[in-house]
């Protein structure tokens, strides 16, 4: 199991890849959009803005977020860590139900191109 550390890490190296991103990965990434990623085994949840095509203003707090953001996920700390490092698939993780992502339509079909 990853620990909070690894997790958060994990969330900026996301932040990183999307901020040097290009083309249609590019525009998906530049939505204005409150985030959370539940880390379920840990129970632990970070928060942030979505912004300029990068994950700012990075929280992490215990528990379920305390205010539903516009774009949640929830996953295991290992899924987190391996999706970032590419050795898990997002489509497949999220078909099988290892990986929630929950956001307005809209939303959803913009980020399709990030996954």
């Amino acid at each position: 199991m990853a620990n909070a550390e690894e997790c958060r890490e994990a969330l900026e190296q996301l932040s990183r890849n999307m901020a040097k991103s290009t083309g249609d990965v590019r525009t998906a990434a530049a939505l204005d959009r409150s985030v959370s990623c539940r880390i379920t085994d840990l129970d632990l949840t970070f928060t942030g803005q979505l912004r300029d095509g990068r994950i700012q203003d990075l929280v992490a707090a215990p528990g379920a977020p305390t205010a539903k953001a516009e774009i949640r996920l929830a996953m295991s700390s290992d899924d987190l860590v391996a999706l970032v490092g590419g050795r898990l698939n997002f489509a497949s993780a999220w078909a099988s139900g290892r990986i929630r992502l929950e956001a307005g339509f809209r939303d959803l079909l913009r980020l399709r191109t990030l996954l």
